[in-house]
């Protein structure tokens, strides 16, 4: 059993903010040049990445948990009373 739910937001937000990392780091340390610009488009657009991923899942979370019986709702159901077999 997971400790926590998957978040695909999270991790593809953690993705690009290291790819953005890993961008500046190489410019600072001269491996390559980058020009100014390249940073904040590669961030904006993996916030909005992250975003979309995190919305769609959570659609997806809350209509499991929909569609999913309560306990109560499956001791009803049993016969005689909600008592085991």
């Amino acid at each position: 059993m997971a400790r926590h739910e998957f978040q695909p937001g999270r991790l593809i937000a953690g993705l690009f903010l290291t790819l953005a990392g890993v961008v500046y780091a190489g410019d600072a340390g001269e491996a390559w040049d980058t020009p100014w610009f390249v940073v904040i488009p590669l961030v904006t657009v993996g916030l909005c990445l992250a975003a979309a991923a995190g919305t769609l899942a959570h659609g997806i979370r809350r209509r499991r948990r929909r569609a999913l019986p309560t306990r109560e709702a499956q001791e009803e159901a049993r016969p005689h009373g909600g008592a085991g077999l």
